[in-house]
């Protein structure tokens, strides 16, 4: 016969209860309540072999180019597995790429249109990403969809209007048109409003209650607290102007006047033959990239962290 438990009355405790909270948890594990986030053998096998294969897949294409820039006339680019290490390693195709190609004047004038824009970006979108963060204006939300509607274009269909405009303002084959386009994002403005969003409404009342300008709220208020998200926008930017290839092959026509990424392509088109000589250029055109991402990285993914949605 089974025996009832009596209810239990305000202020009563029942043995189990009274019992510590470590025992229970080991009760509570005995009876298959078990640690998910702790893999098994096979699971981390598993993922260590999942890791592997994205290496191989993303790094493996940089690893065999390098390879290849350094490697002889007289060694087989295409044997198999692939002979990752030159058995004669030359730097004869870095000098016949800058012989043949203006590199380091092509570089020059990627690294002016980058930097450009870089700076344009950072300035434009801040005081733009302030205004759409913490302002309040009418339209604000109109303007808000115009720049979300823009997004959901390609690039390609804005490249007509943009030549027409170029050509109009006089700045068609100089390093200015190719610059203009690029000289702020939706994208870039979105990411700055909404790093703004996050800082709290009552410190800009009181900052404006205490008398500060719209200057002295972004440069103290605003500004520390947004720049991880500026410095991404940033990297970002450079990235995606050093590596833009259509826009400056439409503006430019003077070869003298054309950046790393047009200049590759001729060289490309010239040496289709050799493609020691093509990855020799295509390490030229990458390696100022893997340098600066080197040294901002830790501003990069700070910058992710703080723009990252808080629970």
């Amino acid at each position: 016969m089974s025996t009832l438990t009596p209810p239990r009355l305000d202020g009563e405790q029942r043995p189990d209860d009274r019992m510590p909270a470590a025992p229970r948890e080991r009760i509570f594990r005995r009876r298959g309540s078990g640690d998910f986030s702790a893999p098994t053998l096979g699971g981390l096998i598993g993922r260590y072999a999942l890791l592997l294969l994205v290496l191989v897949l993303v790094i493996g294409p940089f690893v065999w180019q390098l390879s290849t820039s350094f490697k002889g006339p007289q060694e087989n680019i295409y044997s198999f597995p692939p002979d990752l290490i030159p058995r004669d390693p030359t730097l004869q195709n870095y000098l016949t790429v800058a012989d043949v190609v203006p590199v380091y004047l092509y570089a020059w004038h990627s690294l002016l249109v980058s930097i450009g824009t870089v700076v344009s970006n950072v300035v434009l979108a801040t005081f733009a990403g302030y205004a759409l963060g913490c302002m309040k204006f009418r339209g604000k939300w109109i303007v808000m969809a115009i720049l979300l509607s823009t997004l959901l274009f390609p690039g390609e269909v804005t490249v007509t209007s943009n030549f027409l405009t170029i050509r109009a303002l006089g700045l068609a084959d100089t390093l200015w048109g190719v610059f203009l386009p690029g000289a702020i994002g939706a994208m870039n403005v979105l990411l700055v409003a909404t790093a703004c969003r996050m800082i709290p409404k009552d410190v800009l009342d009181a900052a404006t209650v205490d008398g500060a300008t719209t200057w002295q709220r972004i440069r103290h208020i605003v500004w520390p607290n947004i720049r991880g998200m500026v410095s991404v926008v940033a990297i970002f930017a450079f990235i995606g102007a050093w590596d833009d290839y259509l826009w400056p092959l439409i503006v430019l026509s003077d070869p003298s006047k054309y950046t790393l990424t047009v200049g590759m392509a001729y060289l490309n088109s010239s040496f289709s033959v050799d493609p020691r000589l093509i990855a020799a250029g295509t390490m030229i055109a990458l390696v100022p990239i893997i340098i600066m991402f080197s040294f901002t990285q830790r501003f990069f993914f700070r910058g992710v962290q703080e723009g990252a949605v808080k629970g």
